[in-house]
């Protein structure tokens, strides 16, 4: 379980096949060595992965993780090589403040960016999630981009935005973000679970 709450970007060192299905996935991060062990999930992008090994390299750690078919296909993983920058956020502990809102790390799909407009102290972001998704999207609602918690500003048939402060446009992957571009999109829980419930009503 993570809080959406981006820690570091991080940079894929490389992508490489491992075995069947399956590629091998290492990325560069300012995590120090010892924090990270075998087995901890860390969220890449929003994507919630696996740490299957830790080392160093010319003094900076990196992680590897591996990634399935189903994965590769689903989110923006598969469009990862040397040198993509990608939000990192390890997991919650009990006791950790909760500063955005839950996120499970499981994407949902991908959302298209139709939009960026640069405003005075922000910049406001426009994309398209896939129609069977855009009824879980409300106004004010949360929504988790590229593993960012994010408030929903408005929402018009399946296109939604966002508004990006200076501080999250500096500390994720969002200052470099374009139209054209996909992120990873996983709803907010709350409304994965009202939606459930009004179904067996």
């Amino acid at each position: 379980m993570f809080t959406g709450i981006v820690t570091d970007v991080g940079e894929v060192r490389s992508v490489k096949p491992h075995a069947d299905n399956l590629y091998r996935i290492t990325i560069f991060c300012r995590y120090p060595r010892t924090d990270i062990v075998d087995g901890a999930s860390i969220a890449c992008s929003g994507v919630c992965m696996t740490v299957v090994g830790i080392g160093e390299e010319d003094g900076r750690t990196w992680f590897a993780v591996d990634a399935a078919a189903e994965t590769l296909r689903l989110t923006t993983v598969g469009r990862w090589r040397h040198g993509t920058r990608v939000n990192l956020e390890r997991s919650l502990k009990f006791g950790d403040e909760l500063g955005g809102h839950l996120v499970a790390g499981h994407v949902d799909g991908l959302a298209g960016v139709v939009a960026r407009e640069d405003m005075t102290d922000m910049v406001r972001f426009v994309l398209r999630a896939p129609k069977e998704l855009s009824c879980f999207i409300a106004p004010k609602g949360s929504v988790a981009l590229d593993g960012v918690s994010l408030t929903v500003n408005t929402v018009e048939g399946d296109a939604f935005s966002v508004l990006i402060i200076p501080h999250t446009l500096q500390v994720t992957t969002f200052g470099a973000l374009r139209k054209g571009d996909d992120v990873n999109l996983e709803i907010d829980t709350m409304a994965r679970y009202a939606a459930r419930l009004m179904q067996c009503a």
